[in-house]
């Protein structure tokens, strides 16, 4: 009986591995889907870079951080061109490292007051008194929305909710990079594969 089960388990785990040659799928499709969203940040940064600098030094309304105006340049600079690294696959290990910190700190200066949840949802278990407390809030703008707008045209195209702006997606984004810094840009579909292949196993 054990035998068979030990044959079954080999005979499974040998059909999966099969599909090794399609692994450089999924660091791909996480790369195209941070590319955007990091190169977005980046240029929003990079489009108000003067804002973006005082925010980054003010210790009353901002973050406070030392030398804003580097701070904000290495911050979307990192963000605008890793994300174009990532598209084509290059030095993908490389640039998520500083990618990764920026996440964090992201997620420990300016969200993490703000708890867990992206968006403010009163059913979550991870809902926090913050979340609560919208809740109130947003129940009061439909309201007023039902009673003064087009309250089907407004909400059309999705729900009215409330920002909460936690650590979730910061939190998100970090860990699909840190998986990305130990599998590299994947199989065939990067620069970084075809560049190791030439030189990587040259003396």
């Amino acid at each position: 009986m054990a035998n068979q089960l030990v044959k079954h388990y080999n005979s499974v785990h040998n059909l999966l591995d099969k599909t090794r040659f399609a692994d450089g799928i999924a660091p791909l499709l996480l790369r195209l889907y941070l590319a955007p969203v990091l190169m977005q940040a980046g240029y929003n940064k990079l489009s108000h870079f003067e804002d973006t600098a005082a925010w980054f030094g003010n210790p009353d309304w901002g973050l406070g951080l030392p030398f804003p105006e580097v701070m904000a340049a290495l911050a979307a600079g990192t963000e605008f061109f890793g994300g174009i690294l990532l598209i084509i696959g290059l030095a993908t290990r490389w640039i998520s490292i500083p990618l990764m910190v920026t996440m964090l700190v992201a997620a420990f200066t300016v969200h993490i007051d703000n708890g867990w949840l992206a968006i403010s949802d009163a059913s979550s278990w991870l809902a926090n008194d913050r979340v609560m407390e919208a809740s109130e809030r947003l129940a009061r703008a439909k309201e007023i929305l039902r009673d003064n707008g087009n309250y089907s045209w407004l909400t059309g195209r999705g729900s009215v909710v409330i920002l909460n702006n936690g650590i979730e997606f910061a939190i998100t984004y970090f860990i699909m990079l840190l998986s990305l810094f130990f599998t590299g840009g994947g199989r065939y579909l990067s620069i970084d594969y075809w560049l190791a292949k030439s030189f990587r196993n040259q003396d």
